[in-house]
């Protein structure tokens, strides 16, 4: 097709209309994604088994489940300036194939302590996963339909938790609490000879790292159905960068505010939704609800962020996206406002309760569709998973400080209310972040010939 030109690969992805690879990358994307949610979720599903196989106490227990969250923050910070120096397949290969081999491993455990070093493995995977199937699918998405395509990516996440909880309940029964590791460990074996097979290598990476224009146009030509002669000059338009380095860039002038704001928003963000799913069963429970109504309740969370997302992600290609999730975050801290107003005896708990999950998940997960248009190729997969790595901060302060609260006799009212102080923040942090444009300002060519 073009001969003897100048391509700029986002500019030919952006104009292409999609072709079924492009689909069938953000299908392999989805994939793992439900695989990654299985594995993060696995361990609620099976703990109260193995504290009743092992008569070990829950505070006993409480290591184990703490090890893959730590896990999931080394994992994320690692990962991406692996990925930006060594590529975007490999590594996301290799997170695949930890923690699927690692969460086989813990099926095999016979004290807490083993369980929680496997764990902790287990997590250096699963953080690593999510920012490079992010980086990736947005650099072979078209920007009409980025956040779309990234967020229904997403939504795996969601399915994933679903149904390692489904199998806990058919497997468990029948063949006791390994068996679940055992399957949730071998599904993302499962992809690894079609990651191998089908992922392709970023086109954009390959010419920001100087890679001879023949592999450039292959891997291109692949996913974008197209043809070329052979003789074309590659080009990732950039802008200038004072620095090479992957985590200098972030900080560098230009970034250093938005890569704060970044952070701010995924913390606050992801403080809200772990604590509200964590705790609100418990919550709802202590207010008077039946253990089996607590858990249908906070299940709305889940669904109502599913639709979010989907939706947020429509929006956000058609309007700018930052006001979006905004827009997004700020209804979700009045959705929390109005739980603790009205209580959970109120008959319009189960409305508000998924009216939260669709605003602070589709917020979330608009902030991941968001993150990768803010850098360069050459820091875009260290942007991201250094964004997530910080805000798994937030899960895990959101996680304790609602243990907290509940000890120092806070109640149902007054713990939701508060979420709506970190739900604010997120929503204004998100504005700092778009103020900076660095990353669309004076591009600069980097070519491959």
């Amino acid at each position: 097709m073009a001969s003897g030109k100048m391509i700029d690969i986002k500019g030919f992805i952006d104009e292409r209309p999609i072709s079924p690879y492009q689909w069938l990358l953000v299908a392999l994307c989805f994939l793992i994604v439900t695989a990654d949610g299985m594995d993060v979720a696995i361990m609620g599903f099976v703990a109260p088994s193995i504290i009743h196989d092992w008569a070990i106490s829950r505070p006993a227990f409480g290591l184990v489940m703490s090890a893959a969250p730590i896990g999931l923050v080394i994992g994320a910070l690692a990962a991406g300036p692996a990925s930006d120096r060594i590529g975007r397949k490999w590594v996301l290969i290799a997170s695949v194939f930890l923690f699927g081999i690692f969460t086989i491993a813990t099926a095999f455990t016979t004290t807490p302590m083993s369980m929680a070093a496997l764990r902790l493995l287990t997590g250096i995977g699963l953080g690593a996963a999510m920012p490079n199937t992010t980086t990736l699918l947005s650099e072979y998405a078209p920007q009409r339909k980025r956040a779309l395509m990234i967020t229904i990516m997403f939504t795996g996440f969601n399915l994933g938790s679903a149904l390692i909880g489904f199998a806990a309940g058919w497997l468990i029964p029948v063949h006791g609490w390994r068996s679940v590791l055992i399957f949730g460990g071998a599904l993302p074996l499962v992809l690894i000879p079609l990651q191998m097979w089908l992922l392709p290598e970023s086109a954009r990476l390959l010419a920001v790292r100087g890679a001879p224009a023949a592999r450039i146009g292959a891997v291109l030509g692949r996913v974008c159905g197209a043809r070329f002669q052979g003789d074309e000059v590659f080009v990732s338009s950039e802008p200038p960068l004072p620095t090479r380095k992957p985590i200098g860039v972030l900080f560098s002038q230009g970034y250093g505010l938005m890569t704060a704001a970044l952070w701010v928003t995924y913390f606050m963000g992801l403080l809200v939704i772990y604590l509200l799913t964590g705790w609100l069963p418990t919550l709802m429970k202590d207010a008077g609800l039946t253990v089996t109504a607590a858990a249908n309740v906070t299940a709305m969370f889940q669904v109502g962020g599913t639709v979010g997302a989907i939706l947020v992600g429509f929006l956000m290609d058609k309007v700018r996206p930052a006001p979006v999730i905004s827009a997004a975050y700020l209804g979700g801290g009045l959705c929390v406002l109005g739980l603790g107003w009205i209580g959970a005896m109120s008959s319009s708990l189960t409305l508000l309760v998924f009216a939260a999950g669709f605003c602070m998940s589709g917020a979330q997960t608009g902030l991941n569709a968001f993150a990768p248009s803010r850098y360069p190729t050459v820091a875009r997969a260290t942007g991201v998973s250094w964004m997530l790595g910080m805000g798994r901060f937030g899960s895990i302060f959101g996680s304790a400080i609602g243990g907290a609260l509940l000890g120092f006799g806070w109640q149902f009212g007054a713990i939701l209310a508060m979420l709506a102080v970190p739900a604010t923040l997120a929503a204004v942090a998100i504005l700092l972040a778009q103020r900076t444009n660095a990353s669309e300002a004076a591009p600069q060519p980097n070519t491959a010939h």
